[in-house]
């Protein structure tokens, strides 16, 4: 993801390593930032405050983990307090989803309704579990990763990853059926 020679010169005090790195990393940052807090705008704000956080913090960072996960546990921890701050207002927005291909009409709109629902039913998770299944099946973090960025024990990822899923399954049943919403 990022060079180590670049965080060191962003530690040492050159502006435009920082401005680099900062650049590689707002895409993650805010992938991260959307899936668990569910809105764009919420999603544009917490990355904001991360990326602030990480511009402002850079000297701290120390490599006993890597600096992906530094960085995730800033933007997670950010996005599970504004989740609280705001979680009886919290509503899920339509994202419109753009697609490249234009193969076949009927199958873009059935992946639409799959992805909002698969959304939907992240958003419906517990804020601990939704912050690990993002971390996971978005960010494509090991366990040892995600023990790492949310300050978790690894067993306590294994399980709230598990319970997560059998959550989602129940969520998204009548896609297993065969059945769609719509």
């Amino acid at each position: 993801m990022v060079a180590k020679e670049l965080i060191i010169a962003a530690q040492s005090g050159d502006r435009d390593a920082l401005i680099t790195l900062l650049r590689e990393i707002e895409s993650h940052i805010y992938r991260t930032a959307f899936y668990i807090l569910g809105n764009e705008q919420d999603a544009k704000d917490a990355a904001q405050e991360a990326l602030i956080r990480v511009y402002t913090k850079i000297n701290s960072y120390e490599e006993k983990a890597l600096f992906k996960t530094w960085v995730q546990r800033i933007v997670t921890n950010i996005c599970i307090d504004k989740f609280r701050r705001t979680k009886s207002t919290v509503s899920i927005e339509e994202h419109n989803m753009v697609f490249t291909s234009t193969v076949d009409v009927e199958d873009e709109i059935l992946a639409t309704y799959v992805a909002k629902d698969i959304q939907a039913a992240i958003d419906k998770l517990p804020e601990h579990h939704r912050a690990v299944v993002v971390l996971r099946y978005i960010q494509d973090f090991s366990y040892n990763e995600i023990a790492d960025s949310l300050d978790l024990p690894l067993n306590t990822v294994k399980s709230y990853l598990f319970r997560a899923r059998q959550q989602l399954q129940a969520l998204l049943r009548d896609y297993q059926k065969g059945g769609v919403r719509g």
